[in-house]
């Protein structure tokens, strides 16, 4: 028996719920943050979080795989298919793909899981992709379904699949628990999220594109656990981890006991959460700096706040130099003295160092 799919239990997984229960308390408190701190979002704030959130994840599942992707064309994509207006810009296949993707997620979070519904992300998230012969079908492809790495000759194997003949009976089964642990007898969030991921995972039933439905199936479950249609950002703190993801994932598809798999996911999707939690407050943070600065300060000004507010709770990377103010704003040495010694008087930025070593940062905690 090498693979968890050959084990006699298959697919019963079998995990120890005490240790998830500070997890699962954690989470559903901080749902409650994230939640109430959203009623506190006014209609444009709580368009730019979905924004922000559906694209972060758009582009960070799918740079998991090693797909680089465009920021600008992916976030126009998100906000037409929403209905918001925003600057048309020309998106590949894959860019309009996986955009479509998260806004369907978004919106039909609540819904069944259906084999339909992952054909649909599948044909949406290899949009113009000619490589590929199963496109919005489970795989048919009988040779067999393996992820290596190394040289050819000596290649290692992290896993093997099921074969595509077991594939369809493989994930009617999966998709009837999908739903029926939401309703009868329903498993924690978290847990139920990491169960999904790891079982989507252990059948792979796409020729390709397995991970980034993978995470979807994940979000949904989460969303469905707290009842809200929030993306969490699972994708975006996996990456940060991208190793370690991988790693626990190949221990975890050899077995049917999967507490360490669920410990270590309870801990990205805590990690994930936080990171939700500090951009919520960092819109709120910005909406009441705006607010407050609003006809105190000159157009220059506002350029370069709004240039260093676009980079999220994060920051402006290295901080804010005269030189950068300079490029943003295209104003003179002296006029660039005074724009930045007004915003630091008006609590806008702070300053650290002096002269040609100044550098600035948003000051949020005075708003």
């Amino acid at each position: 028996m090498h693979w968890n799919w050959q084990n006699p239990g298959w697919p019963d997984f079998k995990w120890d719920s005490a240790a998830l229960a500070v997890s699962e308390r954690r989470f559903l408190l901080g749902a409650g943050a994230v939640i109430g701190s959203i009623h506190h979002l006014g209609p444009d704030q709580h368009n730019e979080l979905l924004v922000h959130l559906m694209s972060s994840e758009a582009l960070t599942t799918s740079e998991i795989e090693g797909e680089i992707l465009n920021r600008d064309s992916v976030q126009s994509s998100i906000q037409r298919q929403l209905g918001i207006a925003a600057e048309k810009r020309r998106a590949t296949p894959g860019e309009q793909g996986i955009a479509e993707m998260m806004v369907d997620l978004y919106k039909s979070f609540a819904m069944p899981l259906a084999a339909e519904t992952l054909f649909d992300w599948h044909r949406k998230i290899t949009a113009g992709r000619a490589d590929l012969t199963d496109v919005g079908r489970y795989r048919t492809d009988p040779e067999p379904m393996q992820i290596v790495s190394g040289p050819i000759g000596a290649a290692k194997v992290h896993f093997e699949a099921p074969p595509a003949k077991a594939v369809p009976k493989e994930m009617k089964r999966f998709i009837a628990w999908f739903n029926s642990s939401a309703q009868r007898l329903p498993i924690p969030p978290i847990t139920r999220a990491g169960i999904a991921h790891l079982y989507f995972e252990s059948i792979h039933p796409f020729e390709d594109g397995n991970g980034r439905v993978g995470r979807a199936i994940a979000e949904k479950a989460i969303a469905q656990g707290i009842g809200q249609p929030l993306l969490l950002g699972l994708a975006t703190t996996i990456l940060a981890h991208r190793k370690a993801y991988y790693d626990a994932l190949e221990r975890a598809n050899r077995r049917i006991e999967i507490t360490e798999w669920l410990t270590w996911f309870a801990s990205i999707t805590l990690e994930a959460q936080e990171r939700s939690i500090a951009h919520v407050e960092f819109i709120i943070a910005k909406t009441r700096l705006l607010d407050r600065l609003r006809g105190q300060i000159n157009a220059r000004q506002e350029k370069a706040l709004m240039r260093m507010l676009r980079e999220g709770p994060a920051g402006f990377k290295g901080s804010l130099s005269a030189g950068n103010y300079g490029t943003i704003t295209g104003a003179s040495t002296a006029t660039i003295t005074r724009d930045l010694a007004d915003l630091v008087e008006k609590g806008a930025l702070t300053r650290t160092g002096e002269r040609k070593h100044a550098r600035y940062a948003l000051n949020l905690t005075s708003t």
